[in-house]
């Protein structure tokens, strides 16, 4: 009889972008119950650590691995890495990266706030003039970025599982609606996913029906505290198909924390 091995309490390791902790009203602290990496840890009776910020890609969670030295030490303790970014990747960039985001640091601050007022005003009709293109990052380097840091895990420690996510969907005014290049980065990934034996959730397909009738945030963005505890329980049962020793626990209904 073979011996099986005992269930343990995880602990999942969660980069992200501000899906991760962004509810129906606003950005929440990481320990928010109903955030989705918090459902997600409670379905498989562990704990969620999360490293996130506001349009973060795949690129800023490389820069994370590569310089935060609270993550380093994290690393040592993760059951489980989510890569749970390449959602921004994809929204349009009417202007260059560097340019978008260097408006905050202009001054004095009432030049700032002008500045940052009108591309806000202009970003819907230029998402639309120009299609939704170029994206924030370019498919190529989304993929790019996330082999290079799944490579970096596995040479780090190389039993540890990685799972990640395809980009999930928007209605959001501020972009014009429009979301032209998902569908090339989704595609993007999948096949990386494939090569790179890491395992990825289809998040349009758990919240694209909550986001797109509109049930979400009213930016047309973020979720909705549904929408988060539908993803995080998708992503308990990925995680516990590639992690032996654990299993979601099944839950008939709401817990105590409203999920």
């Amino acid at each position: 009889m073979t011996e099986q091995a005992p269930v343990t309490a995880p602990r999942i390791l969660v980069l992200g972008d501000s899906l991760t902790f962004h509810g129906p009203d606003s950005g929440h602290p990481a320990d928010e119950p109903r955030l989705w990496p918090n459902v997600c840890a409670r379905h498989l009776g562990g704990e969620a650590v999360l490293f996130a910020g506001f349009g973060w890609t795949a690129r800023d969670a490389w820069w994370a691995l590569i310089g935060d030295p609270q993550l380093w030490a994290e690393l040592h303790r993760a059951d489980v890495v989510v890569l749970a970014v390449g959602s921004m990747d994809t929204l349009p960039s009417p202007l260059p990266t560097y340019l978008r985001t260097g408006l905050r640091y202009l001054r004095p601050d009432g030049l700032r706030r002008f500045a940052r007022g009108a591309y806000r005003r202009a970003q819907p009709a230029l998402a639309r003039l120009t299609r939704g293109r170029p994206a924030v990052l370019p498919a190529r380097l989304t993929v790019r970025y996330l082999d290079t840091a799944v490579g970096a895990l596995r040479v780090l420690r190389p039993e540890l599982p990685i799972v990640g996510w395809l980009p999930s969907v928007h209605r959001s005014a501020d972009y014009g609606r429009v979301h032209s290049e998902r569908a090339a980065t989704a595609a993007r990934l999948t096949a990386w996913s494939e090569h790179a034996d890491v395992p990825m959730l289809d998040v349009a397909a758990v919240v694209g029906a909550h986001v797109l009738g509109g049930h979400g945030n009213p930016d047309g963005m973020h979720w909705g505290w549904d929408g988060h505890a539908a993803v995080g329980r998708a992503m308990a049962d990925r995680i516990s198909a590639v992690r032996p020793g654990v299993a979601a626990a099944p839950v008939p209904g709401r817990d105590a924390h409203g999920t």
